[in-house]
């Protein structure tokens, strides 16, 4: 009985040490979880919302200069205004509410990588530094996280907002006619800084509506083809509009946006094309105007 009692204890005994060696092995520190890979990501500032920052959390910025999608910013200008740029991007490098199909690579005039959003060329502000973390005295240093000192620069520099329903371009007004157009709409060369939908498409006012009245589109939207309406019910604009002229109206039960009671409309034929702002000259100059932030009210 002794023996038989000596036996049944070592399983016990091997099952204790088993045990031990176990709990040792959970005491083990985990793996520690890998860095972040975000690469583009968005903040928020109270009075400018939601917009794109790298993963530092440094501001990027559009140039209304971009309307075609194309970087206009050269010489000097890249020094003042650094081209933001990510190689291999997916979509696990971007943070929740971004969509990689927004983005895009473009080549600069001088050569260099740019990153895109939704067709406008992304950038860092980059002022003169007298010392600090980014730099020594009178170098370019990228602003600090958090900063967003250069919107509104120069009335054409503007934090990246993702969902922007306006934006402002400054561009050569060129017709359906061909002709170039200033901007009182005779012919000849001169920017004109006018608005676009958030993806750089032009946008129209027809000299025939009246105070929040679209007098073009028909109940049955036969026309909408030829000046479609824009169609929104989102006001997002850059910092230096007011945002109490942007209203919405209904149109035959659909939303359009008008500024200064001006209706606001695409033109069918470029409708499509960023940077394209023929319907300046269709059917004839002064008919159908692009909106600009100084449009005399419609009354």
């Amino acid at each position: 009985m002794k023996y038989l009692k000596f036996t049944l204890a070592l399983p016990i005994i091997t099952l204790f040490l088993s045990c031990s060696s176990d709990s040792g092995t959970d005491n083990t520190p985990p793996t520690p979880t890998p860095q972040s890979k975000i690469e583009v990501t968005l903040s928020t500032s109270a009075t400018l919302g939601t917009y794109l920052s790298d993963k530092s959390g440094r501001t990027l910025y559009f140039f209304s200069t971009d309307a075609n999608g194309q970087s206009s910013c050269t010489g000097g200008c890249e020094a003042l205004w650094p081209a933001f740029f990510v190689d291999n991007l997916t979509a696990d490098k971007l943070s929740t509410g971004l969509t990689l199909t927004d983005f895009a690579t473009i080549t600069t005039p001088s050569g260099k990588k740019q990153l895109t959003f939704k067709g406008w060329p992304l950038y860092y502000y980059a002022p003169i530094s007298e010392g600090g973390a980014y730099g020594s005295s009178g170098t370019n240093t990228i602003e600090e996280a958090g900063k967003t000192n250069g919107d509104g620069f120069g009335g054409v520099w503007f934090v990246a907002k993702p969902d922007y329903s306006i934006m402002i371009v400054k561009s050569q007004l060129v017709g359906h006619d061909t002709n170039h157009y200033k901007s009182d709409y005779t012919v000849g060369d001169g920017l004109t800084t006018y608005f676009t939908d958030g993806k750089g498409l032009t946008l129209y006012t027809f000299k025939n509506d009246s105070f929040e009245k679209n007098n073009f589109t028909k109940a049955d939207f036969s026309n909408n083809g030829v000046w479609p309406i824009y169609e929104t019910d989102k006001i997002v604009v850059p910092s230096i509009l007011d945002k109490t002229k942007f209203k919405v109206i209904t149109v035959f039960g659909k939303s359009q946006l008008t500024y200064n009671g001006w209706p606001l409309y695409y033109f069918g034929q470029d409708a499509s094309v960023r940077g394209s702002n023929k319907g300046i000259s269709f059917p004839s100059p002064g008919i159908w105007p692009v909106p600009v932030k100084d449009i005399l009210p419609a009354i």
